[in-house]
């Protein structure tokens, strides 16, 4: 497992989006942020962070994971029950992506109402949208660095 084969199951899951953050987190979204979208995975780039691979699995999951040898609370995010998998070799590929798999369904669900109406519009209507947010957002970041 490695950061390019994370990177293809995420985004291969309904509505992902991806975006690099912190300068080397590359972190995986159910939906666009933009338009309310909400975190669910994310990898170390470049392996100065700590642990491979942080991901959310609920309150449940959260404590049996927690008596896996090489995983434990992600940093910033273990109070909302997110993991960090210290090693690529901790869980074997099929955990990895039914983990992941089970951290978009749970991010998914925990959308606002009006972000996944946005989501179960056609590609092209859901395209532009995302468009002219963003376009909003960067124009009201604009304005306040005036």
């Amino acid at each position: 497992m490695d950061n390019e084969r994370i990177r293809e199951i995420c985004l291969a899951l309904p509505h992902a989006a991806e975006t690099l953050n912190w300068g080397h987190h590359l972190v995986y979204w159910v939906g666009d942020r933009d338009i309310g979208g909400k975190m669910f995975a994310m990898t170390d780039l470049d392996g100065t962070g700590i642990g491979v691979l942080w991901f959310h699995c609920g309150a449940e999951r959260f404590h049996e994971l927690m008596e896996t040898e090489g995983i434990f609370g992600a940093p910033h995010l273990a109070r909302a029950f997110w993991v960090a998998v210290e090693r690529w070799d901790t869980l074997r590929p099929r955990e990895i992506e039914e983990e992941l798999r089970r951290a978009h369904a749970l991010i998914y669900e925990k959308l606002p109402k009006r972000t996944k109406d946005v989501l179960a519009l056609p590609e092209k209507e859901r395209t532009k949208l995302i468009r002219e947010r963003k376009k909003l957002v960067a124009a009201r970041e604009k304005a306040k660095k005036r």
